[in-house]
């Protein structure tokens, strides 16, 4: 049994473990971590994309207030989501300075 992927906030997602067993419950959790990674890898993509507009315009790497925009917006998403928000922005500073690395190294 699988999750419906088109449903997009947490709560309107109703589990019924009574017909799910571990197996059907670690085959989700593989299904959504390959869809994490997908999401990162499509965010250094974009990023990667950024960098290069930045660097064309000789723009700095660095951009603290876009930065405070990400960091605000992962905190709202992780609200609506009922979701550790202090969790979400851990994760969120940990990409930042991951795509900070790479366009520092490709220039």
């Amino acid at each position: 049994m699988t999750r419906d992927t088109t449903e997009t906030d947490a709560e309107s997602t109703d589990w019924d473990t009574d017909e799910m067993d571990l197996e059907d419950l670690r085959e989700e959790i593989q299904g959504i971590d390959r869809d994490i990674v997908e999401l990162i890898a499509r965010r250094t993509y974009v990023a990667d994309s950024i960098a290069h507009v930045k660097e064309a315009r000789g723009l700095p790497t660095t951009d603290e207030k876009q930065e405070e925009r990400v960091m605000e917006r992962a905190g709202e998403n992780a609200e609506h989501f009922d979701v550790d928000s202090n969790l979400v922005k851990a994760i969120f500073r940990l990409l930042i300075e991951l795509n900070k690395v790479e366009q520092r190294e490709n220039r």
